[in-house]
């Protein structure tokens, strides 16, 4: 490690999330993950990572719901669909 290496400044938030986020799709560059490595906090990553998979499965929950009952509301269950064929 060289001299400019040690004079980095460690990442700010924002190149954190931006560095969680582009982990999570796996596009994360070289150089990023690199400095990621070298000037990061662990601690800072485990703590964003925790809330995106949070807030990812959140909303991955909430769309679920939201698709389910809609549906549910529009047409009946097929087992009420077909009770009353035989009547």
């Amino acid at each position: 490690m060289n001299n400019k290496d040690r004079s980095a400044p460690s990442p700010s938030w924002w190149d954190v999330i931006k560095s969680i986020f582009a982990a999570a799709l796996g596009v994360q560059s070289e150089d990023n993950r690199a400095r990621d490595f070298t000037h990061g906090k662990p601690i800072h990553y485990i703590i964003g990572g925790l809330i995106f998979t949070i807030l990812f499965i959140s909303s991955l929950l909430m769309v679920v719901y939201l698709v389910t009952s809609e549906s549910s509301e529009d047409t009946p269950h097929p087992a009420q669909k077909y009770q009353y064929l035989g009547k």
